[in-house]
């Protein structure tokens, strides 16, 4: 299984931008879904973009889409967050995760659908 850690998070304005970055152990990174969630104090993890291992395949929920871009280097093991425009509401734990995939063109947008997690990193946008 792969390790997963992330990193780039911080303390932003709001309107500001932040890169996060989740770096992964092993030689089947390039056949991974990588996924991206957040969770604020009190709240449930939720899903916030995704990428296939082909990286042609993306998908975001309504709150981050047009502000965050999900994208990936498969010869550096290593999958990002551009986060544009952030919000208060954006604040929160980030965390990558992994998940095995037979195809090229699948993603996924639930928690139960992946098997490797990282620590998290700590988003915090001020007003």
């Amino acid at each position: 299984q792969a390790q997963l850690v992330e990193s780039g998070g911080g303390l932003v304005q709001a309107g500001g931008s932040l890169r996060l970055s989740c770096a992964a152990s092993g030689r089947t990174f390039s056949s991974y879904v990588m996924g991206w969630f957040r969770q604020a104090p009190g709240k449930e993890r939720e899903f916030v973009a995704t990428i296939s291992w082909s990286g042609f395949v993306k998908y975001y929920p309504d709150s981050v889409k047009g502000r965050f871009t999900i994208s990936r280097d498969n010869a550096k093991n290593t999958v990002y967050l551009q986060m544009n425009s952030l919000k208060p509401e954006d604040t929160a734990v980030y965390y990558c995760a992994a998940a095995e995939s037979s195809s090229g063109s699948n993603f996924y947008t639930s928690t139960y659908e992946y098997h490797n997690w990282g620590q998290g990193t700590q988003v915090t946008v001020s007003s």
